[in-house]
C-alpha cells in the first residue's frame, strides 16, 4: 500500500477536525476569533465606519475612533493576529506620512457576516439580557 500524499494527508486532518477537543485547532481558533475587538474589528471593516454597506478598507486611526476603549496596543495586536490568520491584509502607501489600510480578505469576509450578526444580536437584545439579570440576581442568593 502506497503511502499518502501530502494533500490527502491534510484532507484526512481536516475531516477529523474536532472543536470541542481543546488539542484540535478549531479550539484554538475558536478561541482566537471570539474575542469582542476581533468581533468589533471585523464588523466594522465588513461595514464601513457607520457599520452599514459594503466592505471597505479602513486606516488605523478610523478604527481606534470607531472601537471606544481599545488601546492602541490591544488594537494592534488584533489587528496583527487578523492578518497572521488571513482574514484581514494590510496595505501599505509610501506617503509622508506614511498610509496604511486594513481590509477584510475573502477569508475575512466570509467571517464578516457571523460576526456582525453576533454584534447586531448583542445590541438589539441588551435590554432582555439586563432584565434577565436584574430578575436572576433578585431571586438568587448571593453566597
Amino acid at each position: 500500500m502506497a503511502a499518502p500524499t501530502a494533500s490527502q494527508q491534510q484532507a484526512q486532518s481536516k475531516s477529523q477536525y474536532n472543536a470541542f477537543l481543546a488539542a484540535c485547532p478549531s479550539h484554538k481558533m475558536l478561541e482566537r476569533i471570539s474575542g469582542k475587538w476581533v468581533t468589533l474589528i471585523l464588523s466594522a471593516l465588513g461595514s464601513g465606519p457607520d457599520c452599514a454597506g459594503d466592505p471597505n478598507p479602513m486606516r488605523y486611526s478610523q478604527l481606534s475612533r470607531l472601537l471606544a476603549g481599545v488601546s492602541q496596543k490591544m488594537l494592534t495586536q488584533t489587528l496583527r493576529s487578523l492578518e497572521r490568520d488571513g482574514l484581514i491584509s494590510r496595505t501599505v502607501t509610501p506617503t509622508v506620512p506614511v498610509t496604511v489600510h486594513y481590509e477584510l480578505t475573502e477569508l475575512g469576509l466570509s467571517l464578516h457576516h457571523m460576526m456582525r450578526g453576533l454584534k447586531i444580536w448583542a445590541e438589539v437584545h441588551m435590554d432582555e439580557v439586563d432584565t434577565n439579570r436584574t430578575a436572576y440576581d433578585n431571586v438568587t442568593p448571593v453566597n
